[in-house]
């Protein structure tokens, strides 16, 4: 199983960012996937996650409005589409695999089991 998060980089407050991640080595569509990010002396948090079929999507209070998550299933690949963007969304962002199927995607970081490395994105004001 392998997760290989993209597109991150430097973009003035107000611009557009589309993180990519690509996955491999496990049936893409039966799994959930999250998208979380970490600031430097901050706890992981969830940004948003996706359902195996991309009929479901949720997103964190802090991003909604703002950020798109969406999947293709044909490509094995998760995206995250951030508009308007906030020195406040500066972190380290990272795509993961939830364990198991559900209906439902999940927000705790215990639901997943993989991860990838992580992309990072910064904000300037």
């Amino acid at each position: 199983v392998q997760l290989q998060a993209s597109g991150g980089g430097l973009v003035q407050a107000g611009g557009s960012l589309r993180l990519s991640c690509a996955a491999s080595g496990f049936a893409f569509n039966w799994h959930n996937i999250g998208w979380f990010r970490q600031a430097p002396g901050k706890e992981r948090e969830w940004v948003s996650c996706i359902s195996g079929s991309g009929g479901t999507t949720v997103e964190a209070d802090s991003v909604k409005g703002r950020f798109t998550i969406s999947r293709d299933n044909v490509k094995n690949e998760v995206y995250l589409q951030m508009n308007g963007l906030k020195p406040e969304d500066t972190a380290v962002y990272y795509c993961a695999r939830e364990r198991r199927f559900r209906p439902f995607c999940q927000s705790d970081t215990g639901f997943y089991d993989y991860w990838g490395q992580g992309t990072l994105v910064t904000v300037s004001s």
